[in-house]
């Protein structure tokens, strides 16, 4: 998939999990970026979505049931496993793959842009 494909899927990743694991609806994007622009704003969007959260939203959710229907079958996790196992991992793999496009294509990254300001 493309980086902006990448992208996408990392943000509804995070917004979909967030709101799962608070018992709310996330917020549902076009996927029709094309743009570094439109990309960085998507992200800022993600990024205000996850503001809206209040802790006692979260809070509590470890043992929510929650259960993802998939194209061939369905998943079912505690609120836990489906952070740890499920939402951090796909997250992970997606940023990690806009990362390595980045790179391959000579955008010079390092390990600090992937981690961020530490």
């Amino acid at each position: 998939m493309p980086l902006s494909r990448q992208v996408q899927i990392a943000c509804d990743i995070v917004n979909r999990g967030a709101a799962r694991l608070a018992g709310t609806e996330a917020p549902q994007f076009k996927d029709n970026e094309t743009t570094f622009e439109q990309l960085i704003e998507r992200i800022q969007k993600t990024i205000s979505h996850l503001n809206t959260f209040q802790p006692e939203q979260i809070n509590g959710s470890e043992e929510r049931t929650i259960t993802l229907q998939m194209r061939d079958n369905t998943l079912s996790f505690q609120g836990m496993q489906f952070l740890l196992y499920f939402v951090l991992p796909n997250l992970y793999f997606h940023v990690t793959t806009a990362y390595d496009i980045l790179r391959h294509c000579g955008v010079e990254l390092g390990k600090r842009d992937f981690l961020g300001q530490i």
